[in-house]
């Protein structure tokens, strides 16, 4: 009898991407060496990502995010260039950064079905079952319902943001095309669409929506600065799930989307 070979289990060879190492980095680095994970990094100064033994090792990215990513253009084309190379080679990446910036950053920088992400302040422990394969407990990232807003006014849609991001997980795009984008790798609750947008208008966008089975059920409701009653009978010729004035106070848009969401 030919006695079964035991399958060795391979050794955790973890890459850390950050712009700057930092005293939070270090200390990744010392868990995870705890673990008994090889550990080494890249930084813009140096980004070359060593090689490692396929055969006795399996790599695993950590991408640790700089504050206030979004408003570092330079800093984010860099970690976006290196997202692209290295979500070829691995589909273990871990995302550290910011709950605000995840909510950003989805659809537009990280496709989140592909990479798990963690809030800072970081949680060791958090950080542990990702790396041993394990998953965190439902309800993590995923207690709020998800809304997506649709505005070329990017200051509007922050405005509208800043109103509702207590309540509600709420992601950012600004263009109709952006939309379909987004939907396609991430899921969403409702979606507040503007109405007039230039190129692919919320019409448009609307009726994209309906024609996928994996859209047509997502709550729609529009943004509109016009509230003539021509405009808005156009809008509701759609028939969506409603509409907004621009021009609603905070209070109103809350209750109004407490409203919707209660009964969805």
């Amino acid at each position: 009898m030919i006695e079964e070979k035991k399958k060795v289990e391979k050794r955790k060879n973890v890459v850390i991407v950050m712009c700057k190492y930092s005293v939070v980095v270090k200390g990744i680095e010392r868990k995870l060496t705890e673990m008994g994970c090889k550990v080494s990094m890249v930084t813009q100064e140096n980004e070359k990502i060593p090689k490692y033994d396929a055969e006795k090792e399996e790599r695993m990215f950590i991408l640790y995010l700089p504050n206030k990513i979004m408003e570092d253009m330079i800093q984010y084309n860099w970690m976006e260039g290196i997202y692209t190379s290295i979500s070829k080679m691995s589909r273990e990446i871990i995302v550290v950064g910011d709950q605000r910036d995840r909510e950003d950053l989805a659809g537009s920088l990280f496709d989140m079905t592909s990479v798990k992400w963690l809030d800072r302040p970081l949680k060791m422990e958090e950080l542990e079952i990702l790396i041993t394969g394990g998953h965190l407990p439902e309800g993590v990232h995923k207690s709020k319902k998800h809304i997506l807003i649709v505005d070329d006014d990017p200051s509007y849609a922050k405005m509208v943001r800043e109103w509702i991001k207590d309540h509600y997980q709420v992601s950012i795009v600004t263009a109709g095309i952006q939309a379909i984008t987004f939907l396609a790798k991430n899921p969403v609750d409702m979606i507040l669409l503007d109405y007039e947008m230039p190129v692919v208008d919320g019409a448009q966008v609307f009726q994209m929506l309906q024609q996928e089975p994996s859209t047509q059920n997502i709550p729609v409701i529009f943004l509109t600065g016009v509230g003539d009653k021509d405009q808005v009978e156009r809008v509701l010729r759609l028939r969506p799930t409603g509409y907004i004035l621009k021009s609603t106070t905070k209070e109103k848009l809350l209750d109004y989307l407490h409203t919707h969401v209660h009964n969805m």
